[in-house]
């Protein structure tokens, strides 16, 4: 049997039409030809008759290498909204003042570069009033209200570059307390409208820049506590005019004379201890502060003499102005601070004697005049002594043991010292029992240069 060959050649980009009419044909005469058949009779056939015995045709085509099928760029979709977690409601908070303030907790919570405590973690859900460090309370507008009234962080050890954002923020609080974290940054002037602080301290942090002179236009304001920071320059003299209680801006490094005029306040606790300031204590600090429990002037640049108007501050408990430069002698008019504790005036150059009527204070536990040039010590001041309560070692008294060398106090007294109103310092403005002078109170004088 013969067999015949037919060859045919396409152009090579009609390779897929070539590939579809070569299997048309084939299906065409197989359907026609009733299959090879067997030159008998016999043929295949699709009802297994047919074909007579005709030649057998084979198409070929001409071996053409496969081409890589490129797929297509899809349309890109838009992206189907993720469906909600399983379980998740909806945040739904108890008052709307909560809600106003969860984006503004939620924004700071991002800020906190350490949380050693895990204290953030509670953040979390609408129960703003139970996260840890929150609280809440009636606001002063709407007694049946519920807002955020307090933000307590003492202790938590939290970082954050700034409390910008967040404490300026925050409409309804009324205590922002954050003693002991590692904030900082500078305070916002936008803590000028909190209608409702009235405490805030945001001591032992690394605050810095000058002092945040927005604080005095916060009548509001009574509790201020900004020490152990790093704030620098002068304070503004309308802060001790502020209606505070207690005004603590220890360890800092502000640097600025003290004011002659200390204005009027009620200030309970003021503590400026740990920084620069210069010049003589005021004068006018008896009258400006009449109702002082705490006053702390030590470790500054103080100079010049004690005012014999300290003794006036009829509710000291604690006076110290330790590590200064001041001089001159004791006032007999501490001996009417009835109430004193601690009094502290070590590292100085006081001179003079120690007045056996301070000394002879009820009530105190703690007399410090160590590093001074005192001369004299009476019979009173020496039983503080034996009971621990009088330091008076490096001084230059005679008799006493851990005294001065002699030659250090000859060079001290051969400079000679002079105090203004000197005269006011042996007068004792207050019935005293160890003084046998009725009360000295003298006439107003001028200012302390």
């Amino acid at each position: 049997m013969r067999s015949m060959a037919i060859k045919i050649l396409f152009p090579s980009f009609h390779i897929n039409i070539l590939a579809c009419l070569i299997i048309n044909i084939i299906v065409t005469l197989d359907l026609v030809g009733g299959g090879g058949g067997d030159g008998k009779g016999n043929g295949g056939g699709s009802n297994g008759s047919g074909g007579g015995g005709g030649p057998t045709f084979t198409f070929q085509s001409p071996a053409v290498p496969p081409i890589p099928q490129m797929p297509l760029p899809l349309p890109q979709a838009p992206p189907l909204p993720l469906p909600p977690p399983i379980g998740q409601k909806p945040l739904v908070f108890a008052d709307q003042r909560l809600a106003v303030v969860y984006p503004i907790i939620q924004k700071f919570k991002t800020t906190i570069v350490s949380d050693p405590l895990g204290i953030t973690k509670t953040w979390v859900g609408s129960d703003i009033c139970n996260y840890r460090g929150f609280y809440c309370d009636n606001p002063p507008d709407n007694k049946t209200a519920t807002a955020l009234a307090s933000v307590d962080f003492n202790g938590f050890q939290l970082a954050a570059p700034t409390l910008d954002g967040f404490l300026d923020q925050l409409p309804d609080i009324a205590l922002f307390h954050a003693n002991s974290n590692t904030f900082s940054g500078v305070i916002s002037t936008n803590i000028s409208k909190l209608p409702y602080l009235y405490e805030l301290d945001i001591s032992n942090n690394n605050f810095s820049g000058p002092f945040p002179t927005a604080i005095l236009s916060m009548n509001t304001l009574s509790f201020l506590d900004i020490r152990f920071n790093l704030f620098t320059g002068s304070v503004p003299s309308q802060l001790f005019t502020q209606n505070l209680d207690a005004l603590f801006i220890n360890d800092n490094s502000f640097m600025q004379r003290l004011p002659d005029n200390l204005g009027n306040s009620h200030i309970l606790f003021l503590t400026l201890a740990d920084n620069k300031f210069t010049g003589p204590i005021p004068r006018t600090i008896s009258k400006a502060f009449s109702s002082l429990s705490e006053v702390l002037f030590l470790n500054n640049l103080l100079t010049g003499c004690l005012p014999y108007e300290i003794g006036f501050l009829k509710d000291t408990v604690v006076f110290d102005a330790g590590n200064n430069r001041l001089t001159g002698p004791i006032p007999f008019s501490l001996g009417c601070l009835d109430k004193a504790e601690v009094l502290n005036f070590a590292g100085n150059l006081f001179y003079g004697m120690v007045p056996e009527v301070v000394c002879a204070l009820g009530n105190l536990g703690n007399l410090s005049l160590s590093d001074n040039y005192f001369t004299q010590v009476g019979p009173i001041c020496r039983s503080l002594i034996g009971k621990g309560v009088l330091d008076v070692r490096k001084n230059c008294v005679p008799g006493l043991p851990f005294q001065r060398p002699v030659p250090e106090c000859v060079a001290f007294f051969a400079r000679p010292r002079y105090c203004s109103y000197a005269a006011t310092y042996t007068l004792i403005p207050c019935m005293h029992p160890h003084s046998s002078f009725p009360p000295s109170v003298l006439p107003s004088l001028p200012p302390s240069a």
